[in-house]
């Protein structure tokens, strides 16, 4: 498959190199809490769902807009991690860069200011930036059959292409019931009862989304309860 439109082979390659491949960013402040949960339970639940040999279409990383660069998670967002049953090994945080936005083609964050920082360093990004929680409430809307399907790994990549454009295409007609229903709020610092209220209102909201990537459900009985991908 090649390049959207104005990006290079090189900017739309994988985290290794691997040509053609999504890439899908999740921004928070510091890349130390929301954003790093984020990224490893997406990545989770990716492979879970895909298998090896499909997973390596789609690249998930994430970075700060404040992002503590090279720290590592805060302790109670790894152990909501390990909770879900996710790998958080070989993490660092990240400084939000012009060249991570460059070569997403999907950039989720936790907040609508995280979202209006993303869009105002430019690169095109509007179309495909979004907060978590609004591109949860869009691509419930999207019916499945129109999408691409996902038997490959470069059915993967242009089912998620797809996915976005959709989502686009529905966000001036999709609104939020209220300004906080698009919010995932900062537990840095916070107990870890908070963190896992957190982690919860993330996987919840990540659920639709790796359904609608990959059109495989979660296990029967798993949204909703619990540690989504154990």
């Amino acid at each position: 498959m090649t390049a959207p439109p104005g990006r290079g082979a090189a900017e739309s390659g994988g985290i290794n190199g691997a040509a053609g491949a999504f890439r899908i960013l999740h921004v928070s402040t510091g890349n130390v809490c929301r954003s790093p949960i984020t990224e490893r339970l997406t990545r989770h639940a990716l492979a879970e769902r895909l298998g090896a040999s499909r997973t390596g279409g789609l690249v998930v990383e994430s970075a700060g807009t404040w992002g503590h660069e090279g720290a590592p998670m805060e302790e109670n967002a790894l152990a909501v991690l390990l909770e879900y049953g996710a790998d958080a090994e070989g993490f660092t945080g990240r400084e939000l860069l012009d060249e991570h936005v460059v070569r997403a083609d999907l950039v989720l964050t936790a907040t609508r200011d995280h979202r209006a920082q993303v869009v105002s360093m430019g690169h095109s990004a509007g179309l495909r930036t979004f907060t978590l929680k609004e591109f949860t409430r869009l691509v419930r809307a999207i019916d499945p059959a129109t999408l691409p399907a996902a038997r490959s790994r470069e059915e993967v990549v242009e089912r998620a292409h797809a996915l976005v454009q959709a989502a686009a295409a529905l966000r001036g007609w999709l609104l939020a019931p209220s300004p906080e229903a698009d919010e995932i709020h900062d537990p840095y610092g916070a107990p870890i009862p908070y963190f896992r209220s957190v982690g919860e209102e993330i996987s919840q909201a990540l659920d639709p989304v790796v359904t609608a990537l990959t059109g495989v459900p979660a296990a029967a009985g798993a949204a909703g309860h619990g540690p989504l991908y154990r």
